[in-house]
């Protein structure tokens, strides 16, 4: 349930920041504020409405996460969160798909190095094989290198 949740959300949200005006001007803000303001993007209420945005994401997130782990406390999310963002390099920063990837990936790379290597390991595995693949593909696996023009 929860990774068909997961795709349907990536699909709308991908569909979103394509295909709609809110979505572009998301992408045109991210890529340079004062370019996109000079075009006529209203930035304050594109930054307010990618906020929005994201909350909705985390506590749709907030809710899968908690429908498997009935226990709440204080730090209940803080490592899910650090292997959240763990999960949108590995994929590569801006790239839907990617962080979804990226999640899947480590989640089956956290699975494996705890069933045959050690439990109490697994994190650490996770965050080597983090740092691996930034060595070899530094904007992640579905990222895109950028170039600076001078």
């Amino acid at each position: 349930m929860t990774v068909l949740v997961c795709v349907a959300i990536m699909l709308a949200l991908t569909a979103f920041t394509g295909r709609t005006k809110m979505g572009k001007a998301m992408r045109a803000c991210s890529e340079d504020k004062a370019a996109a303001q000079l075009m006529g993007i209203d930035v304050n209420r594109t930054i307010s409405m990618t906020f929005a945005i994201g909350s909705a994401l985390a506590a749709i997130a907030g809710v899968l996460f908690l429908s498997t782990y009935t226990s709440l406390t204080p730090t209940t999310g803080s490592m899910p969160g650090i292997k959240a963002f763990t999960a949108a390099v590995f994929g590569g920063i801006g790239s839907i798909p990617g962080a979804l990837l990226g999640g899947l990936l480590l989640g089956v790379i956290e699975t494996f190095a705890r069933a045959y290597i050690s439990t109490e390991l697994s994190t650490a595995i996770v965050f080597g094989v983090l740092i691996i693949v930034l060595l070899v593909k530094p904007a992640g696996l579905l990222g895109k290198t950028v170039r600076e023009k001078v």
